[in-house]
């Protein structure tokens, strides 16, 4: 930093035009060595007015006074170039012993207006870094010209018409004519005198006009002669001129200018007159100040007293004649005051008016003292402004406490506003009225048949509030009777209380409070509560505390009011979507789980997030999560039908991509603003593959047995309700014992994470967690995934639902699975596969049960599907029969009468499993069983080994079996099938179904 430059910018804004040219040149001339500088400023016509000069002598500036702004000087040449100029001198130039001119230009407001000019030394041309200072100075002079202010003509009254004439009768007015387009200068005797200008140094051209005038004044007086020529308007100006004497002097000039008929400017015509004071004037003024109600003091620039009025001499204790010529701070009664003097030299130092105030120690009275600086010195004001002050700060004490009471309200009714339940109203009363009235306790209760019932409290133990709810109040306890009344009730200490309620004086005591103000809740044209605002000390409210607390009260009741029925109805959705969420997860073999639904804020209305696991067939389990998109009722509703929906699809066992389309048209179908997103997991824990579906769904996180996090992303179709099938379906295999997390956005988004910071929050958590060994217990998991991403101090704008599953694969030595032909052998190849693999498995019990179910939907898929068949059992936590087959037919239940032979295969199977069904495959379909395992060890619990029938084996049921169904006696036992209704001519089964 240039330590010129940080000089310069300590100059207060307010420095005339003459002190800012003076400063500038200074600095650039002892900064570059130079050994003169000028700075110039546009006139009338093409003329460059000196208007600043140092280090130059008269005889040089004489020349430099008027310069063309067209010709070839420097100053012109920067001025016309817009750029910094270096003219080198020739030997014979006048301004030598220098080396050269260096010129910048000037410019106020986007326009050029003149140049500052230096006169370089020995050192020539300056360098880089000497233009960069210049320029910095040029722009620092820019910046303070425009600060500058106005030149200040002495105080005169306006005069208009008949008073105007008059006036340029008493004083002498001359007259002046300047043709524009010249720049000839026309002035009468009058004019010369006015402008202190001999008539043999006349020389007619306006340059001589503006010679005389002070540089001060010089430029605002010609920017109001250009607006008047631009605008048309009459020219009105008040500068300085230099008399014969050297002396400057106040004139006034008006005039007005004549166009030509392309209305350009041709001439200009008016008057002149001299503006100061005259005598008589002074004299008039000087008696007014003698006289005035206020203080007047005027002294010189060594602070003696040159006037003083009467007040002032009674206050400064002495005469006009003893105070003439004293210094001010000689006197006793100025040297009292502490900080005058200190105060009045700095105000002057600045060289503005200032006003500041102080007290007479004598006296004790508040003075303001007004401090004028002026060319020849200083005048002083001073007012007795104790009574005003006082008044004031009166009113200023009661405009703020009005203020604040206003606030205060404003500022209850905006939380009051937001508030949605009672506690929130409880907390908005507690943080915006205990405070102002130094209050320590809250308390609302509201009316609940015969007694009154506490709804939230602030400052009172939990004791106290439970023996407040178990007690019966009536008519006479101070709390009934606001609410009987209608009217507030205020007790300012213990006694007062103690006389208004003497039967309650022991429950008072409890409560530690010594004071209470009991405010009737009072809504919709009845009163149903009571709100006590309490102090821990004696407290007397007064009136307006009185009336502003029942203005609040009536706030507070409207509040409560509406909080009390959202409170009512956020309970009833809170239960209502309860109940539409799982009661509990099923505990299957393909997966173990555990699972959160946290709704939203406090405030918030319920929301349509949920989760599902639904068991299917064959080892496959459906894990399913979804958002319907809003909040209220009816999201949550829709939820509901949502998940029934789910649940109805899923049992049909259709594809991801299937049931996704299914959901997308039920939603489309509700109404044109409902949507939901939804992902849809079927993992199949014999092949340990898992079909994942989504729409506008986040994606699942799978995390590895290493402890890898993924994110299967399968492609985001939209929300189910703005979709167009297909929906895209991304299968994956998933190791033994991986962990599927299935999650909505409300647990890894908010406004202030966005959902990629979040689910990263989610990967790094469940790593985390598996590196400790914590990710065993899922619901601990549970708690350690809402903990870190949805902590209990933070307000959650949106409800989130999650759901962990540990995936678990079916042994491979626990499935058996055996192609079948397609004919009537079929059904005796099953038996045989099925009694030795149960045999295998030590599940003899259920060969005979297992035989005939497998009898019969093989004997059925001979006779009516299509092949090729193929025989699997699944030994799980059930034994799962399962027979596919080629043929999309599906078997349905007959009604069998007596007389028919066929019918009651279906219903065979249907008494002899826990459940059965059908599922479509990609190859047509498979009919399974399910045969629920009993007893510690997995096995059917049947009769003790000495208690069986001895005739009845195994062995034995499976040959009379084959020998009863077999109709035809040249046909082997093994070839046909077995049913329940007889054998048909083919043995391959009853007939009991038909697909």
């Amino acid at each position: 930093m240039n330590a010129r430059l940080d000089l310069l910018r300590t100059v207060a804004p307010g420095a005339t035009e003459s002190e800012v040219f003076r400063l500038a040149l200074q600095h650039a001339m002892g900064e570059l060595g130079a050994l003169g500088g000028a700075i110039h400023l546009r006139g009338p016509m093409s003329a460059l007015r000196l208007v600043s000069a140092a280090g130059l002598p008269s005889a040089l500036t004489r020349s430099w006074d008027i310069v063309d702004q067209e010709g070839p000087s420097a100053p012109a040449r920067a001025l016309h170039q817009g750029s910094g100029v270096w003219v080198p001198l020739d030997p014979g130039d006048p301004f030598r012993p220098g080396s050269g001119l260096a010129a910048l230009p000037v410019s106020s407001e986007n326009r050029r207006i003149g140049a500052l000019t230096l006169l370089t030394g020995d050192r020539g041309e300056p360098t880089p870094e000497q233009w960069e200072f210049l320029r910095a100075v040029v722009a620092w002079a820019e910046e303070r010209i425009l600060q500058a202010p106005m030149p200040s003509g002495p105080v005169h009254t306006e005069l208009h018409g008949e008073r105007l004439r008059q006036a340029l009768k008493e004083v002498s007015v001359g007259s002046w004519d300047w043709d524009i387009r010249t720049g000839d200068l026309s002035w009468d005797e009058a004019a010369l005198e006015l402008y202190g200008t001999r008539p043999a140094d006349f020389t007619g051209r306006i340059e001589n006009w503006m010679r005389i005038v002070h540089p001060d004044d010089l430029p605002p007086t010609l920017a109001a002669a250009q607006r008047a020529i631009r605008d048309r308007t009459v020219f009105e100006a008040e500068y300085r001129v230099r008399r014969l004497d050297g002396s400057y002097g106040w004139t006034r000039a008006r005039g007005r200018a004549t166009y030509d008929d392309r209305g350009e400017a041709l001439r200009m015509i008016g008057v002149g007159w001299e503006s100061n004071e005259s005598r008589s004037a002074r004299d008039a003024l000087s008696r007014a100040l003698r006289h005035m109600s206020d203080g007047f003091l005027s002294v010189d620039e060594q602070w003696r007293i040159t006037f003083a009025n009467l007040v002032a001499e009674r206050t400064l204790g002495f005469s006009e004649k003893e105070l003439f010529g004293r210094v001010l701070w000689d006197l006793p009664s100025a040297r009292r005051i502490p900080g005058l003097e200190e105060h009045c030299r700095e105000a002057a130092a600045q060289e503005r008016p200032v006003g500041f105030d102080v007290r007479s120690p004598d006296t004790g009275l508040l003075y303001h003292l007004r401090l004028v600086p002026g060319p020849d010195g200083r005048t002083l004001y001073f007012t007795d402004v104790t009574d005003k002050r006082r008044q004031d700060e009166e009113r200023r004490s009661a405009e703020l406490a009005t203020a604040e009471r206003a606030a205060r309200i404003a500022e209850l009714t905006t939380d009051l506003a937001k508030a949605s339940t009672t506690q929130d109203v409880v907390e908005a009363v507690a943080r915006r009225v205990l405070p102002p009235f130094a209050a320590t306790g809250l308390l609302m209760q509201v009316v609940e048949g015969d007694r009154l019932h506490h709804v939230g409290s602030v400052g009172y133990p939990d004791e106290f509030l439970a023996l407040l709810d178990s007690s019966h109040w009536g008519p006479g306890d101070p709390a009934w009777q606001p609410i009987m009344s209608g009217t507030p009730l205020f007790l300012s200490s213990v006694e007062e209380f103690a006389a208004h309620a003497p039967t309650r004086v022991d429950t008072a005591a409890r409560s530690g409070k010594q004071a209470w103000a009991f405010l009737p809740l009072a809504a919709s044209g009845h009163t149903f509560g009571v709100c006590v605002v309490s102090f821990d000390r004696p407290r007397l409210l007064t009136d307006e505390e009185r009336t502003l607390l029942t203005t609040i009260s009536a706030l507070v009741a409207q509040a409560l009011e509406r909080a009390r029925l959202y409170d009512a109805e956020h309970a009833r959705s809170r239960e209502l979507q309860r109940s539409l969420l799982p009661q509990g997860l099923p505990e299957l073999a393909a997966c173990t789980a555990a699972a959160r639904y946290l709704p939203a804020g406090q405030g918030m209305d319920v929301g349509g997030d949920w989760y599902d696991i639904i068991p299917l067939s064959g080892g496959q389990v459906a894990l399913v999560v979804g958002d319907v998109m809003g909040h209220g009722l009816p999201e949550a509703a829709t939820m509901g039908r949502l998940r029934t929906a789910v649940h109805t699809l899923a049992d049909l066992e259709l594809p991801p991509d299937e049931i996704m389309s299914h959901l997308n048209d039920i939603v489309a179908g509700m109404n044109e603003e409902s949507y939901a997103t939804c992902l849809y997991a079927l993992y199949d824990s014999t092949t340990r593959t898992c079909s994942i579906a989504r729409a506008g769904h986040p994606p699942p996180a799978l995390v590895h047995p290493d402890g890898s996090v993924h994110f299967p992303e399968p492609a985001a179709d939209p929300p189910l309700g703005a979709a167009k099938p297909p929906f895209e379906t991304v299968e994956i295999t998933v190791p033994e014992g991986s962990l599927l997390v299935l999650y909505t956005d409300g647990l890894v988004e908010s406004a202030k994470r966005d959902i990629d910071a979040g689910m990263a929050d989610l990967a790094r958590l469940l790593h985390t967690t598996h590196e400790d060994g914590t990710d065993t217990d899922l619901e601990r998991l549970c708690d350690t995934l809402t903990a870190g991403l949805l902590p209990a101090e933070q307000q959650a704008a949106d409800d989130a639902a999650f759901l962990v599953a540990r995936l678990h694969a079916l042994p491979e030595d626990r499935m058996a699975a055996w192609p079948l032909p397609r004919d009537p052998k079929a059904a005796g190849q099953a038996r045989r596969h099925v009694r030795g693999q149960l045999a295998d498995w030590g599940l003899d019990d259920l060969v005979p049960t297992t035989e005939l179910l497998v009898s019969e939907l093989v004997g059925n898929v001979v006779r009516h599907a299509k092949g090729p068949v193929r025989l699997r059992l699944l030994y799980g936590a059930e034994l799962i029969c399962e027979v596919f087959d080629g043929s999309l037919t599906m078997p349905r239940i007959r009604r069998a009468s007596e007389s028919d032979e066929g019918g009651r295969g279906l219903q065979l199977v249907t008494a002899l499993t826990e459940r059965w069904g059908v599922r479509y495959t990609r190859t047509g379909k498979c009919i399974w069983t399910e045969q629920v395992l009993l007893g510690p060890d997995g096995h059917d619990d049947g009769p003790a080994p000495d208690a069986q029938d001895p005739m009845f084996t195994p062995d034995m049921f499976a040959a009379d079996l084959d020998t009863l169904l077999s109709e035809d006696p040249g046909t082997p036992a093994d070839s046909g099938g077995a049913g329940s209704g007889g054998a048909d001519s083919g043995g391959a089964g009853s007939g009991g179904a038909s697909s």
